[in-house]
């Protein structure tokens, strides 16, 4: 037998039309019982009906009472169905899904008008974050695919353009204009990279960018139509997990000696620094380590030339040139 779906219309339909037959047949049998207790100044309908809902509702105003051992078993019963169907039923079939559906409400579920030449990203996750970051810094616009509605939360907070739904439905990719889009970046899971991968097919030949997890699955997903498949994943943990020693090492790693005492070093940024949102020049490194930080990677090229306004964010390295001891201090202001 197949139930109607949580909150649908036939659900609640199905639900009403329970409460109204047992209220109705519990009035009978309430009539029937005030009749032969000889209470028939309550054997009517009116005062039927107002002692199964007090009775449902585990109200119980106790001016209405079956006395009987029969009426007593009747009212035990009245009240445990009433239970059931106003805790059991009413919140799952009825207010939880309203719930839900005035919180979907505010959930974007199409591009904002006017996007075009955006790069459609099917996924968010860290990796994403840092691709975002890149697209901002060339002025790439871009929109976020996402099924999970935490996720899509999140971006929200952020203010990141974003549509709610799954990437691999017709409607949710023509909603995120993927007519006017320049290109495609899948990020799921292989599985459902693929089965992205074949929608967008069905609907335009723009380019579309497959990230994957296992580099084994590439020509899975070359077949399905990608235009390009890429597996960074494991280089990403491979130097993830090298600069997550960093932090635990009391020495600097990768430096360049240039002459004795003096280095160069990268440091990354890490996400609990208390450097990240500050400007260069409000972060007064200089002045707090006496390193002097002369080059910055930003947007994917190495600027030598930092300026005062730029923005530390967590995906920055610098370039720091010092003594070990000054280059030791700013170790610390970038974890």
């Amino acid at each position: 037998m197949k139930f109607p779906k949580l909150g649908s219309r036939n659900s609640i339909a199905v639900y009403i039309a329970t409460v109204v037959i047992l209220t109705i047949i519990y009035c009978f049998i309430f009539i029937y019982l005030a009749t032969m207790e000889h209470q028939l100044e309550h054997a009517n309908p009116i005062t039927g009906v107002y002692w199964v809902i007090s009775s449902m509702t585990t109200v119980g105003y106790g001016d209405v009472i079956l006395t009987s051992n029969a009426g007593k078993m009747f009212s035990i019963l009245v009240q445990i169905s009433g239970v059931f169907l106003i805790f059991g039923l009413m919140f799952p079939l009825v207010i939880t899904p309203w719930l839900e559906r005035t919180i979907r409400i505010n959930i974007p579920t199409q591009a904002p008008e006017g996007m075009t030449e955006h790069i459609i990203i099917c996924g968010y996750n860290r990796l994403v974050e840092t691709l975002i970051d890149e697209l901002k810094d060339h002025g790439i616009s871009f929109i976020i695919v996402e099924d999970e509605e935490h996720l899509i939360h999140e971006l929200m907070e952020k203010n990141i353009p974003c549509v709610f739904g799954s990437a691999s439905d017709e409607q949710v990719l023509e909603n995120s204009n993927i007519d006017t889009a320049r290109g495609v970046i899948v990020n799921k899971s292989d599985e459902e990279n693929a089965n992205i991968v074949l929608t967008v097919r069905e609907l335009t030949d723009v380019n579309v960018i497959a990230i994957i997890e296992d580099a084994s699955k590439a020509k899975y997903l070359k077949y399905a139509g990608a235009s390009k498949v890429v597996s960074p994943k494991s280089l990403i943990g491979r130097f993830i997990g090298k600069k997550a020693l960093d932090p635990f090492v009391n020495r600097l790693t990768g430096t360049t000696e240039f002459f004795e005492g003096v280095s160069i070093v990268e440091f990354p940024i890490y996400p609990k620094s208390s450097l990240l949102g500050m400007t260069l020049g409000n972060a007064a490194i200089r002045e707090r380590t006496g390193a002097n930080i002369v080059g910055i990677w930003k947007g994917g090229s190495l600027s030598f030339d930092p300026h005062a306004e730029y923005i530390i964010k967590d995906n920055s390295v610098f370039l720091a040139i010092g003594t070990t001891e000054q280059l030791s201090k700013l170790k610390n202001l970038t974890q």
